[in-house]
């Protein structure tokens, strides 16, 4: 009984820090080989990024440029500003250092996501990226995916009505015992058409590339697209806790590039 004790008290001092994992850790990065940055535009990459952090945690959302490379930054709409400033540091941090000598580079965490090129690319739907997998299987996928089309129709027309600054959130009973979660989120410099056209291509692609999986990440230039069996977007119920299932196993698949 005492080990077990010890073990659970454990566990209740770690749970911030597992928790807190989902934003620390990056889910995907990409740095485009083809894109040399010389002195002068690492120099300007090194003062812009400064500008993309203080402006997204100014107002969760930011695309400027700085002599020659353009940069965008967002949070998702739902996490708090505390959240939203750490991610946005760790992944100006973080984007570096993985991707020291290109001009082209994104890295996505689940709470935010940070881009820079010397290309123009504001407003432009952009679904090059990467898809998370559950290795799982749903037990019912037939009752699931219905549930499934039915919340990701209502959350993506959600996304796109200006009020929602791109972010759509929804939840479905599976059975009396399973609950679907669903969120989805597009940059905001993108126009509402554009934004559905993103929203629609990643839930398009839903039957080859998540198929029948419990949870899936979409993690395109342009848009945001997820769902799980489990509570992963705020504002949590009463009875839900924060949970990132550490134990549950997921693959990466590149998608296709834009």
């Amino acid at each position: 009984m005492n080990l077990l004790h010890n073990l659970l008290l454990l566990l209740l001092i770690l749970s911030p820090y597992i928790l807190s994992a989902e934003s620390q850790d990056p889910a995907a990065s990409s740095c485009n080989d083809n894109t040399k940055a010389n002195a002068t535009i690492s120099r300007n990459i090194d003062t812009l990024l400064p500008k993309l952090v203080s402006g997204t945690i100014q107002s969760g959302f930011i695309a400027t440029s700085y002599g020659g490379v353009h940069g965008l930054a967002q949070c998702r709409g739902d996490v708090s500003g505390s959240d939203c400033a750490s991610c946005i540091e760790a992944a100006a941090k973080e984007i570096r250092a993985l991707c020291p000598s290109q001009s082209d580079a994104r890295i996505w965490y689940d709470y935010c996501f940070l881009r820079y090129s010397t290309e123009r690319f504001f407003g432009e739907v952009d679904v090059s990226g990467f898809y998370l997998i559950n290795t799982q299987n749903v037990t019912d996928p037939e009752v699931f995916n219905k549930k499934l089309a039915s919340v990701m129709n209502e959350i993506s027309s959600e996304a796109v009505r200006p009020p929602s600054r791109g972010l759509g959130r929804g939840k479905r009973d599976v059975s009396n015992f399973v609950r679907l979660y669903a969120l989805v989120q597009c940059v905001r410099d993108l126009s509402e058409i554009n934004c559905a056209q993103c929203l629609a291509v990643a839930v398009s692609n839903f039957p080859t590339v998540c198929g029948d999986r419990r949870g899936c990440r979409v993690l395109y230039s342009s848009c945001y697209v997820r769902y799980e069996l489990y509570p992963f977007f705020f504002p949590l119920d009463s009875q839900e806790s924060l949970d990132s299932r550490l134990g549950e196993k997921y693959e990466r698949v590149m998608s296709v590039k834009n």
